[in-house]
């Protein structure tokens, strides 16, 4: 028999956020996404628990996660994820933030702010288009070349599908996209040393 995950409350938005943030009531924020995308921008007092690490280490964060936590990422799919993890793992009093940092500053809340990189879903992007087309133009000379562009497709509509992706997974193991790594031990210390 298995257990089933206790149920969790709604989605935050941004405004519903900021408007907690201002009281001096902020939830716990933990921020999924890569390091390098923390570190172009954060929503100030909020935690970097990559979604790798987080659902690696679910079991370990828990100890420290007994309030109130908002999950956010760039535009929600990744807290999404973040929040299946950690509410099947038994952690209650979870939200996520709707449309995540995006939602944040076109809100008019205040971000920290780091060397500027180009988002996850920009990457994905450039590098799916060049495959396709380098491979649509060399095809043109050595025919089945283009089946990569072909296979190329495939996967992103599997990645759409599946609300998953493979290249992105790739792309933010890059050095670019590293940035400060985040390991579990630093996070629980940051956890534990702020109220």
């Amino acid at each position: 028999m298995t257990a089933t995950p206790p149920p969790t409350k709604p989605s935050l938005s941004a405004a519903a956020l900021h408007g907690l943030v201002r009281e001096g009531r902020a939830p716990r924020l933990l921020d999924v996404r890569t390091p390098g995308e923390f570190r172009t921008a954060h929503i100030p007092g909020s935690y970097n628990v990559p979604l790798d690490t987080l659902r690696e280490h679910r079991a370990e964060l828990l100890a420290h996660l007994d309030e109130e936590v908002v999950l956010v990422c760039r535009s929600g799919a990744r807290a999404a994820q973040a929040e299946q993890a950690l509410a099947g793992a038994g952690l209650p009093n979870l939200r996520v933030l709707e449309g995540g940092v995006n939602a944040w500053e076109a809100a008019g809340a205040p971000v920290n702010r780091g060397p500027e990189r180009w988002d996850m879903e920009r990457q994905v992007r450039l590098a799916a288009g060049s495959v396709v087309l380098v491979t649509g133009l060399v095809g043109v000379l050595v025919p089945g070349v283009h089946l990569i562009g072909t296979a190329i497709g495939a996967g992103l509509t599997f990645a759409a599908l599946s609300n998953s992706c493979l290249m992105g997974v790739l792309l933010s193991r890059l050095p670019y996209n590293r940035g400060p790594r985040a390991d579990v031990r630093s996070v629980i210390a940051e956890l534990r040393s702020t109220p």
